[in-house]
C-alpha cells in the first residue's frame, strides 16, 4: 500500500501533463467546420460551354465534399437557407501542349474557368467571392479516340474534385472565422 501512496502523485501529474499535451496542441483539422449549423443553397451553376452535364457533375461533386460536415446541410431550395453557393463555368478549353512526329498532338491540357460566390442570404454579406479561376490538368493523346475521350474525361474529373475540395475547405475556413 506504501508503494502505491508514493506512486499516486507521479501518476497524477503524468495524467496532468499527457492531457494538457493533448488538448492544447494547437491542431486544428481544416477540413472539419464545428461552429454553429448552417444550411447552404447550393445551385446548378450557369454552364457556358457546350460541354453538357458539367454543370450537375459539378453540383454533386460539392455536394459530396458538403456532406463531409456534420454542420453544414446543402439543400436545392433557397427558403430556410442561411447562405448561397452559386457559380457559373465560364469556358472550356483543350489547347494542345506538345506536339510529337508528323506533327500530332501528343499532350492537351483541360483548361475549365469558373467564377463562384457564397453569400449570407439575410444579410447579403459576401463570405467568399472568386471572379475567374482557371483550373487545368494535362492528359495524353493517343491513337485511340476512345483512349482520348477516357483520358479528357478522367482529367476533367480530376479539376471537378480538386475544385469542389478547394471551394468546401474555404468555405469552412471562412465560416471558422465569422
Amino acid at each position: 500500500m506504501k508503494t502505491v501512496c508514493r506512486f499516486f502523485p507521479l501518476l497524477v501529474m503524468v495524467l496532468l501533463v499527457t492531457g494538457l499535451l493533448v488538448t492544447a496542441c494547437g491542431y486544428h483539422n481544416p477540413n472539419v467546420y464545428s461552429g454553429p449549423a448552417k444550411t447552404i443553397y447550393l445551385t446548378e451553376w450557369k454552364n457556358r460551354t457546350s460541354e453538357l452535364g458539367l454543370n450537375s457533375e459539378i453540383y454533386r461533386s460539392l455536394t459530396r465534399w458538403f456532406q463531409k460536415s456534420g454542420a453544414i446541410n446543402t439543400v436545392r431550395v433557397k427558403e430556410g437557407a442561411d447562405l448561397i453557393l452559386a457559380g457559373e463555368i465560364v469556358s472550356l478549353e483543350l489547347p494542345s501542349l506538345s506536339y510529337g512526329a508528323k506533327s500530332r498532338t501528343t499532350e492537351v491540357k483541360v483548361r475549365l474557368k469558373v467564377r463562384y460566390i457564397l453569400k449570407e442570404i439575410a444579410s447579403k454579406k459576401i463570405i467568399l467571392e472568386t471572379p475567374g479561376e482557371l483550373w487545368t490538368e494535362e492528359y495524353l493523346v493517343t491513337t485511340s479516340n476512345t483512349a482520348n475521350r477516357d483520358n479528357e474525361s478522367k482529367a476533367l474529373n480530376t479539376i471537378i474534385e480538386d475544385l469542389s475540395k478547394k471551394i468546401y475547405q474555404r468555405t469552412v475556413s471562412r465560416l471558422s472565422a465569422l
